[in-house]
Formats: structure tokens, sequence, C-alpha cells
């Protein structure tokens, strides 16, 4: 028997999570990965990321979301990277 599927599977996306202001690796993967959507912020420890909400602040440790269409989103956290 066949199974016609209704909804196409589910694609997570991916994501990656704002680095501390010295990792500059990450920082580096972060920018490469988020293209021309996003700009710096506060002096370089912050994201500027654009969404289709509209501009979205990310801080260290908050996530940024690459869904499925292709927009990204950011998943807020308690700032665990605050000194």
């Amino acid at each position: 028997m066949r199974v016609t599927r209704l909804h196409p599977p589910f694609d997570h996306g991916a994501a990656l999570r704002v680095p501390p202001p010295n990792d500059m690796k990450s920082w580096r993967k972060l920018w490469a990965w988020l293209g021309e959507d996003a700009h710096a912020v506060a002096a370089g420890q912050a994201v500027q990321v654009r969404t289709p909400e509209g501009p979205v602040l990310a801080h260290c440790g908050d996530w940024i979301v690459l869904s499925h269409s292709g927009s990204f989103h950011v998943a807020h956290t308690v700032r665990t990277c605050d000194a």
C-alpha cells in the first residue's frame, strides 16, 4: 500500500548561536553564514539580523535560525555572556 503525503517533509532549517565577543573564529563563521542579512552593532558585541518581522538585535547566547523558507529568525536566551 502506497502512502500519499499531504505535506512535504518539514525542514527544521539550521541555527547558529551568537558567540562571545572574543571568539573571532565563530564570528567569522556567523558573518559568512548571515551574509548581507546582518550588520554589526554595539561595538561588535551584537548583530542586527533582517527578519520577516523587521530588524532584530541578537546578543551573545541568542540563536539565529535559518528557516526552511530562507528567512532568518532570532530566538532570545538568557544573557549568559554578560559580565
